[in-house]
C-alpha cells in the first residue's frame, strides 16, 4: 500500500481544519492532567478526560474531511494533525501505564513504533524530504487506539460496565497495536523506496 499524498491546496495557518487541530494539541497537557489527578490525590476526573479524549475524535475526522472539502489542505496542517495524534497517544500511554492500567509491555512495543518513524522521518529530513502524508492504515490504527484507551480507562473500577469497558478495550488495543505496526512497517518501505530512487537519480 502507497502512502497517499495530497498536494498542499493553501499557505494560510488560520484555516478552520488547523485551528481544529490545534486545539487538538491544547488539550493534551489537560487532558493528561485529568488523568493523573487521582495519583496526586485529587478527584478523579476520568470522564472529563474521557470527554476530552472524545472531542479530540471527532476534531481529528473533522480537521482532515474539512480541509480536503475546502480546499484547505496546508504545510502547517499536515504537521500540526499527526503531531496532536502522537501526543495523544503518548500522553494517554503515559497516563495509563503510571495508573497501571496497561502494562509496560504493551507501552514499550507502541513507543518503539513511534521511535522508528522518528528516525524514518529524520532521515527523509536528512535528504531534503518531507515526510508522506498518513496513510488509511495509520489513521485505522490511531482510531482503534482511540477507542481502546478511553474503554481501558473506563475499566478503571468494579463492576459490570468496566469489566465490560475492559473486554472491548484490550480488542480495540490488539487491533489497534496490530494496525499500528503494519502502518509504521509501510512506512519503513515507503522511505527505502524514497532513498533508492533518490540514490539511483544520483
Amino acid at each position: 500500500m502507497e502512502v497517499q499524498e495530497t498536494r498542499i491546496q493553501t499557505d494560510r495557518i488560520l484555516t478552520i481544519p488547523n485551528m481544529l487541530s490545534m486545539a487538538r494539541l491544547v488539550g493534551v497537557p489537560v487532558f493528561l492532567w485529568l488523568i493523573l489527578l487521582p495519583e496526586f490525590g485529587g478527584p478523579n476526573m476520568d470522564l472529563w478526560a474521557l470527554l476530552i479524549l472524545a472531542l479530540s475524535g471527532i476534531s481529528d475526522y473533522l480537521d482532515g474531511k474539512l480541509a480536503r472539502r475546502w480546499n484547505q489542505v496546508s504545510g502547517l496542517g499536515r504537521i500540526l494533525d499527526p503531531a496532536a495524534d502522537r501526543l495523544y497517544i503518548l500522553s494517554t500511554l503515559l497516563g495509563l501505564t503510571w495508573r497501571g492500567i496497561l502494562p509496560l509491555w504493551l507501552t514499550g512495543l507502541l513507543l518503539a513504533r513511534e521511535l522508528v518513524l522518528l528516525v524514518m522521518v529524520w532521515i527523509l529530513d536528512r535528504r531534503g524530504y518531507a515526510p508522506p502524508q498518513v496513510n488509511f492504515l495509520g489513521k485505522a490504527a490511531t482510531f482503534n487506539l482511540m477507542y481502546a484507551f478511553p474503554l481501558l480507562l473506563l475499566s478503571d473500577g468494579n463492576g459490570w460496565i468496566p469489566s465490560l469497558a475492559a473486554i472491548f478495550g484490550w480488542a480495540f488495543a490488539g487491533w489497534g497495536t496490530t494496525l499500528y505496526w503494519w502502518a509504521g512497517i509501510l512506512y519503513v518501505v515507503q522511505v527505502r523506496r524514497i532513498i533508492r530512487a533518490d540514490t539511483a537519480a544520483d
